[in-house]
């Protein structure tokens, strides 16, 4: 199969999963089958699949992701000792770890092709990652709070661990609690990476954008956290940033920025 006609075998698949629309027209151009292939992965509860799927996925999301491009974190630039900025998509960045900023579900985005760092780690990791958060999820017995960390394996991406952290939701003024959990979600996925043996990680922005936390501060709290941690730690962190103002911002309280 080529990858026009796994991406038909995929949908087609997924379609079976919802009588409802199995009747839906696929289309015929290959960015809205794309998109629609994507929603599907979305939408998809955690249930059964066959080994042939999942074969099929992985071939197919290792060569979108190769499409992309990438890249290697051992080709950045250092900023500062043990600490990198890089401004791309961590889908396509290839380190130890990479840091998802999850809801409280921890399964996942399920809002069809949203924008947010959970819905592309979600669908280019491919649906074992949605299981493996349902499997931990289920043992634990309720949602995630704020400031702890998960990790589960990668499956499809460049990296091999993705660490899973709730941040906090800023609703008005940002509080002290507020600023004390954003940290917590960055001492514990470090934490939780030493534990493991990882070397080298990635961070998102976490708890900017959906969750308004504001992207100074935040990057603030993010950089002393980190900067405290490496210190004593053997880990290398790279601040993976997605957008030219947060760019900016580390760039300003890194190294590049004295």
């Amino acid at each position: 199969m080529n990858q026009s006609e796994k991406r038909n075998y995929l949908i087609q698949e997924l379609l079976k999963e919802h009588p409802v629309q199995q009747k839906l027209q696929i289309p015929n151009r290959a960015e809205e089958q794309k998109r629609l292939l994507r929603a599907l992965f979305n939408v998809r509860m955690v249930q059964e699949t066959s080994d042939e799927f999942l074969e099929i996925q992985d071939e197919y999301l290792k060569a979108e992701i190769a499409k992309k491009g990438i890249t290697d974190y051992k080709s950045l630039s250092l900023l500062e000792p043990n600490i990198y900025l890089w401004k791309g998509d961590i889908t396509t960045l290839q380190c130890d770890g990479i840091v998802n900023a999850a809801n409280s579900q921890m399964l996942g985005c399920f809002c069809p092709n949203h924008g947010c760092i959970d819905n592309a780690i979600h669908t280019f990791a491919g649906i074992q990652l949605r299981a493996a958060c349902g499997e931990l999820m289920s043992r634990q017995g309720c949602e995630e709070p704020a400031g702890k960390a998960k990790i589960t394996p990668a499956y499809n991406l460049p990296s091999k661990y993705v660490l899973h952290t709730v941040g906090p939701i800023v609703t008005g003024e940002l509080t002290k609690t507020d600023c004390e959990l954003l940290a917590s979600c960055y001492s514990s996925c470090l934490e939780l990476a030493v534990k493991h043996n990882i070397k080298s990680l990635a961070f998102c922005c976490i708890s900017t954008g959906e969750f308004h936390f504001p992207n100074d501060r935040a990057a603030e709290i993010a950089v002393q956290t980190v900067r405290n941690f490496v210190q004593h730690q053997e880990i290398e962190v790279i601040f993976n940033v997605f957008k030219d103002y947060d760019y900016e911002i580390y760039r300003g309280l890194l190294g590049a920025g004295r």
